[in-house]
């Protein structure tokens, strides 16, 4: 079975003396840092070893995202070591109840409707919607030193809040330069007080998204990544491992479905949620979803696999601990993955994300497949 992001920090734990699995094998160490970069792929490395030879040169082992492989999902599962069938932050947007009924609910963004909805932290509390404990909870129970390496509005967001839990030292850090003064800070003490960082750098996936995941802009991002991460092996001790990963890769869409403008599929619909790469799909009438299979088969033949809830669990999309009552409803009645490089766009309700030219959350290897890269 392929190792997965979830399998990151239980073995973190376990290199710091928890008596946890230990399944990618890590070595003890004083401290250890997690750098995720957004949108870092393993397929992306491998097709541009030339571009950044300092990362590809320290692959050691490749991880499956999960699905569906997004960042707010990839980001729970790795803080929680556990895929999101039990965490339940189960995709970029999903239905939770409302006063008047379902309603569209943003994880990355943490608000209602839409990225730019209403603010959902006090309505729908990250610590109730995500209740479960984190590995770094762990890790600071058992007194290693939590620290964040991160842009300073991420600490106070829902879904920090709701991944991570354990409060920690922020190191603000909008920029690579922020990011290795922030890393080498934790890692250059003095003593034997075990520290443990997580880092983020989000600019490789925001350049994919505007650009295009090979476009020249987003592969100048990856060459200034390389080098950064070269300068700072160079000065990073020895008491400190240090773990780069990511949380998905992306494809260059080519094939635009725009569910909007397409009425029959939205007979017996009430609501669409997710992203271009993958749809939840919430009927009226849950009973009826024979008739809205056929309808979305139909208009997606060729394009995007559709199937029913009960298949996707049946057959582990969101991992294999079946969900509990709360997270499976969460889940769409449909689900329509996309294939190729196809995407299921709503201009009309996500004008932002429907302009984008690099997507992600499906089960191609470019979208799942991430690179773990050590020290």
């Amino acid at each position: 079975m392929p190792y997965t992001l979830a399998d990151i920090l239980p073995s973190v734990a376990a290199s710091f003396g928890l008596d946890v699995p230990n399944p990618l094998a890590l070595a003890p160490n004083r401290d250890v840092v997690v750098l995720l970069i957004d949108g870092l792929g393993a397929e992306l490395l491998t097709r541009h070893r030339t571009i950044a030879p300092t990362l590809s040169s320290h692959v050691t082992t490749t991880l499956t995202a999960g699905f569906p492989a997004t960042t707010a999902v990839s980001l729970t599962s790795l803080a929680v070591g556990a895929p999101c069938a039990t965490h339940g932050i189960i995709g970029y947007s999903f239905a939770v109840p409302g006063t008047d009924g379902p309603r569209v609910f943003n994880s990355l963004r943490w608000r209602f409707d839409s990225a730019t909805g209403d603010d959902a932290r006090a309505a729908f509390p990250p610590e109730t919607a995500q209740p479960g404990s984190s590995r770094l909870q762990d890790l600071a129970a058992h007194g290693v030193g939590i620290h964040y390496v991160v842009p300073e509005y991420q600490i106070r967001s829902g879904l920090t809040r709701a991944a991570f839990r354990a409060p920690g030292t922020l190191h603000p850090a909008a920029t690579l330069a922020e990011v290795r003064a922030g890393i080498l800070a934790v890692a250059t003490h003095p003593g034997r007080a075990a520290r443990f960082a997580y880092a983020y750098f989000p600019e490789l996936d925001s350049n994919g998204h505007l650009h295009g995941p090979e476009s020249p802009q987003a592969l100048e991002v990856l060459r200034d990544i390389d080098a950064f991460v070269a300068d700072l092996l160079t000065d990073l001790p020895d008491t400190c491992t240090l773990l780069i990963t990511g949380d998905h890769g992306m494809i260059h869409a080519d094939t635009f479905i725009d569910l909007d403008s397409r009425p029959g599929l939205h007979d017996g619909v009430r609501l669409i949620a997710g992203e271009a790469r993958v749809r939840h799909i919430y009927l009226r009438d849950p009973g009826a979803s024979a008739g809205a299979f056929d309808r979305w088969t139909g208009e997606l033949a060729g394009h995007a696999r559709v199937v029913t809830r009960e298949q996707a669990l049946d057959e582990h999309w969101f991992g294999r601990t079946p969900p509990g009552p709360v997270i499976e409803h969460r889940i769409g009645d449909l689900l329509a993955v996309a294939e190729g490089s196809t995407v299921l766009v709503r201009p009309e309700s996500e004008p932002l994300e429907s302009a984008m030219a690099g997507h992600h959350g499906a089960w191609t290897p470019d979208e799942q497949l991430v690179p773990l890269i050590s020290s």
